[in-house]
């Protein structure tokens, strides 16, 4: 089930107030067309994963209310959970004063992060090292590939690493 979000007019306004210099949309003529998108819990505010966007996965994004991001290591759209489910509905987008960085606000459904966390900021530093601050959610390999295990070496196997 798709729901709108909100809809900008063919003039690029809404209804909200702006100035003259605060852009509507993001800027992806910055960064090859490419910007940071944040995931932040829209209950608790916790940062749940940085992923990247392009100008198609922001409208598609807006068009469904679903996050969608651009995945590098792929080539192509990636909407969140396609292959574990565990799918993030937008509750509001922002975007930065630069217009060069997006912020979803979200509700998340399952583990953000493919390693099975809840975030994929699990790793904490400490003056005695490095430790794993969250419990694991969920095993990444039952998730994305059932009982067997991706072959050294492929996509699959670093998303697990």
């Amino acid at each position: 089930m798709s729901r709108r979000l909100f809809r900008l007019s063919r003039t690029g306004t809404s209804n909200a107030i702006m100035s003259a210099t605060t852009p509507l949309i993001p800027d992806f003529s910055r960064g090859d067309g490419l910007l940071p998108a944040i995931a932040q819990d829209a209950a608790t505010g916790d940062v749940l994963m940085l992923a990247w966007m392009n100008a198609e996965a922001f409208a598609e994004t807006v068009r469904t209310a679903q996050a969608v991001y651009f995945s590098r290591s792929r080539g192509r759209l990636w909407r969140k959970g396609e292959e574990s489910g565990h799918v993030q509905s937008i509750v509001g987008i922002y975007v930065d004063c630069d217009a060069d960085t997006i912020l979803l606000k979200v509700e998340q459904r399952g583990a953000a992060c493919h390693e099975g966390y809840r975030t994929c900021f699990f790793r904490q530093l400490t003056p005695e090292g490095t430790r794993i601050a969250e419990q694991r959610l969920v095993d990444p390999q039952q998730v994305y590939y059932g009982a067997t295990p991706p072959s050294a070496g492929t996509d699959e196997a670093r998303k697990t690493q």
